[in-house]
């Protein structure tokens, strides 16, 4: 069968006066559009509770059925979660395919996901949200082919067809793959937590610039990599989690992390599933939350971000905030601010004064010093000529002296080279490795 054209009426309730019910709704209609869906009307609701029954008032079902024939709609979004009961009444009352948020966000992150990581854990969340509601999903299908719930691989016609005892089983052998891959990337992290090289990661709302800002550093401290992470202008355009190492001018390196981002009311089985992605970040030594400050309502994103970071258990990491897109919010960039740096990543304005922040915060256990290094002991010098910024080498009667920042623990390593009374913290000394060149 071809596939129609999707109309859909949007449809929300706002419960005890949310102050945050407008935007959720001008959301829910950014959402559809990311599935090719058209929105011919929207219809709210004030109520102190939902209704047990069809979500909204069973007066308001009038409404909805008026507006669906007004406008040629054949597909009702529903703002919140909608339980069993209310899909197969709804279905039952307006004769159409009834979708919910939770579902249109599962097929947004099923239609991005690339890696076989992603891809698990989509389908593991799409199965547990389709479990309980068999029944109202199958009546669903069958009115129309194709569109938003039927189309992809999670809730197809075939994926309906299993019964409950073989949707669990599938769930089961998913979640099996699943943890093997979360066990391969939680070595990595072994690895890279043993070979001490901080970890900063990039949290924020979808469609911040987090991956511009991945983009342009990569661009700047690593161009002979072809390491580039996929970006667009579109909500979820990165699901994957990407680690990219950033190698400064000054010996001092750290690796990068790209996360998914993050959006008002994401469904608990997708956060469930993602859980082992953003271990990522649970493990950062430092965040930096990108916020669009072109978005008038950029406050009450950074809110549900924070909000989203607290419900994974994410509280003590110490954050850097970078307001991006500021040129087109016609601030003058670039601008640092205690925490804050403004910035506009597109045009790569302010990635320095972003590194500059990094830098301060992460290589704080960096000393300043100066070691005299016998000629027979060439392995350490070298070892320092890479692993450590030298400002100035020396060739003196009894052995090459350095000049240096280094970290706290090769210091410890090699004290016996020190010259006394030259070390001193190299972060209160001011980094003079060309921050601002």
């Amino acid at each position: 069968m071809e596939q129609l054209q999707q109309k859909a009426v949007l449809v929300g309730v706002n419960l005890n006066h949310q102050k945050d019910f407008e935007y959720s709704m001008e959301e829910l209609a950014n959402l559809a559009e990311a599935c090719d869906i058209e929105v011919v009307a929207t219809l709210t609701q004030n109520l102190v509770k939902i209704n047990s029954s069809h979500y909204i008032g069973t007066g308001k079902i009038e409404e909805v059925r008026a507006l669906l024939e007004a406008n040629d709609g054949n597909l009702v979004i529903f703002n919140d979660e909608l339980s069993p009961s209310q899909i197969r009444n709804l279905e039952a009352d307006l004769d159409c395919k009834i979708i919910d948020r939770t579902i249109l966000i599962l097929d947004i992150f099923d239609q991005r996901a690339k890696t076989r990581e992603a891809q698990l854990q989509v389908e593991v969340a799409q199965l547990k949200y389709m479990l309980p509601r068999l029944v109202g999903l199958r009546e669903s299908l069958g009115r129309q082919s194709g569109g938003v719930g039927t189309k992809n691989r999670g809730v197809g016609e075939t994926k309906l067809e299993l019964d409950r005892r073989r949707i669990e089983e599938k769930i089961t052998a998913l979640s099996k793959e699943l943890e093997t891959l979360v066990a391969h990337r939680q070595t990595q992290r072994k690895q890279r937590k043993k070979n001490d090289v901080p970890v900063v990661s990039l949290v924020g709302y979808t469609n911040a610039g987090k991956s511009t800002i991945m983009n342009a550093m990569m661009e700047r401290f690593n161009p002979e990599q072809e390491k580039q992470v996929f970006e667009k202008d579109m909500l979820f355009a990165t699901l994957e989690t990407s680690v990219r190492s950033i190698p400064l001018e000054d010996n001092k390196t750290f690796l990068l992390t790209d996360t998914v981002g993050f959006v008002s009311k994401l469904p608990h089985h997708l956060i469930k599933a993602f859980r082992s992605t953003l271990e990522e970040v649970a493990e950062a030594d430092l965040l930096i939350h990108v916020v669009d400050y072109s978005n008038p309502e950029y406050e009450r994103l950074i809110d549900i971000t924070n909000q989203t970071l607290k419900e994974i258990g994410i509280t003590d990491i110490p954050v850097i905030y970078a307001y991006n897109k500021s040129d087109l919010a016609e601030r003058a960039i670039p601008e640092v601010q205690g925490d804050k740096v403004f910035l506009a990543a597109k045009p790569r304005i302010g990635i320095q004064e972003l590194i500059g922040l990094i830098r301060e915060r992460v290589f704080k256990d960096y000393i300043r010093c100066e070691m005299l290094i016998p000629y027979d002991q060439g392995a350490v010098v070298s070892y320092f000529n890479e692993h450590a910024h030298i400002f100035e080498t020396s060739y003196e009667p009894e052995g090459t002296k350095l000049s240096m920042d280094c970290k706290q623990s090769d210091y410890g390593k090699y004290k016996q080279y020190a010259l006394e009374g030259t070390e001193e913290s190299a972060s209160a000394v001011g980094d003079e490795s060309g921050v601002n060149d």
